[in-house]
């Protein structure tokens, strides 16, 4: 039976989830357990992409996330996909109606990164709409559940939690990103000068994406609310922590926000949200 099938592709995803990102789980784990699915398998849809083009340094990368745009856009047709993660998916996009455009702009961006190692103002702009705002919006579909208003009044906060989580990443991986993958994503960004007046500058920018997006965290249904809001504290708490490190030292380590830290962070998010402090 297919169902037996789809049961095992979701938790494919959701393993692929839990193995990548303790944050995003986290955040997922606190939504309502009908909307934990879909989100697992668009992260794992996610990570898949952005492993081959991280990653897999022996392979042809170009080849593979062809085929993997092939089988992806195959999967959604058919209705059915021997890739675990890809099977998954496509459930989730049939089901709740994820527009294709945002797939096709993901996995665009993806395309970006086998081509540029930096990029100006422009190309950014471009670089995070398609890896992370429309990832933030398909999963706002997820949560609205066919409500096309809701959706468009929730669609601009999104955008920008997206683009706040994946700004916070940039800085978080920028030793890594330049030394292993010789990328760079900030426009005018000197890796040899990385001076802190241009680290507060983006800082300052995050800062007011986290703000824009939290009036929509607000408004997102009660399912949904909390586990977004997890993801939110998290990231700000990372924030928190390049905030409190020198340009000098994010190019030399990898941040991160230690697990006993989290739970303290999770307790005071359960206690703030539920004496209505969000």
């Amino acid at each position: 039976m297919k169902e037996l099938f789809d049961h095992v592709s979701a938790a494919c995803s959701r393993r692929v989830t839990r193995a990548y990102s303790s944050s995003f789980s986290l955040g997922i784990y606190f939504l309502d357990k009908n909307l934990r699915a879909p989100i697992y398998a668009i992260y794992g849809f996610v990570r898949l992409a952005d492993e081959i083009t991280d990653s897999f340094h022996a392979f042809d990368k170009r080849e593979l996330l062809a085929d993997f745009r092939r089988d992806t856009f195959k999967a959604i047709v058919a209705g059915i996909s021997l890739n675990p993660v890809l099977n998954s998916f496509q459930k989730a996009v049939n089901r709740y109606q994820i527009d294709h455009e945002l797939i096709e702009t993901f996995l665009g961006s993806m395309e970006m990164d086998l081509t540029r190692t930096s990029h100006d103002s422009l190309s950014l702009s471009k670089y995070i709409y398609g890896s992370a705002e429309a990832v933030g919006l398909m999963c706002l579909r997820v949560f609205c559940d066919g409500d096309e208003g809701l959706f468009r009044l929730l669609k601009e906060p999104a955008m920008r939690l997206g683009a706040a989580f994946q700004k916070v990443n940039f800085l978080r991986d920028l030793h890594a990103d330049y030394h292993n993958l010789h990328r760079t994503y900030f426009p005018n960004l000197q890796i040899g000068n990385f001076s802190d007046k241009k680290k507060v500058e983006i800082e300052a920018e995050i800062k007011a994406d986290f703000r824009a997006a939290l009036d929509g965290i607000k408004r997102l249904p009660a399912g949904a609310r909390f586990g977004v809001y997890v993801a939110y504290v998290y990231y700000r708490a990372l924030l928190r922590r390049i905030e409190a490190t020198s340009g000098e030292m994010l190019l030399r380590q990898r941040l991160r926000v230690p697990g006993h830290h989290k739970f303290a962070l999770l307790l005071r998010s359960y206690f703030r949200y539920n004496l209505g402090g969000l």
